[in-house]
């Protein structure tokens, strides 16, 4: 085992915590691990995706973090070819939930997916997406 610090806000370790012993977890350094290999699972799957996909991207944001509005716009104005809608959402006095359904080469997806995420002021974001259903068709 490696032993490593890190900081972390109050507000985030408190939550975890709380996770933690929801869960029944006697070790926070076992919910890391746990939460980290989850984080890199998730990571792995993004990456072997292939092909048209069809899915949302959920973006949790602080809409008062200088810039991340337009910054957002910027994205979705660049990616737009593969946007098919936008849902803006007023979660509370802070935060703002955007639901963005797209379709397209899942590169351009994930490509998309990533840059929200290294977004300043961006809290959250999570791709949720399927094969397009082509196969589906019955013509």
């Amino acid at each position: 085992m490696m032993r490593i610090s890190m900081s972390l806000p109050k507000k985030l370790l408190s939550e975890f915590d709380e996770v933690l012993k929801d869960r029944g977890y006697q070790s926070r350094s076992k919910g890391i691990r746990d939460a980290l290999k989850d984080y890199i699972v998730r990571y792995q799957w993004m990456n072997e995706m292939e092909g048209e996909r069809i899915g949302i991207i959920a973006v949790i944001y602080d809409h008062h973090y200088t810039g991340v509005m337009e910054d957002l716009a910027d994205i979705q104005h660049d990616y737009r070819d593969y946007i098919n809608a936008v849902m803006h959402v007023h979660m509370t006095d802070k935060y703002c939930l955007e639901v963005v359904v797209v379709k397209g080469d899942v590169g351009y997806i994930r490509n998309l997916t990533e840059k929200m995420m290294r977004l300043k002021g961006v809290d959250h974001v999570r791709l949720t997406s399927t094969a397009t259903g082509q196969h589906l068709d019955h013509e």
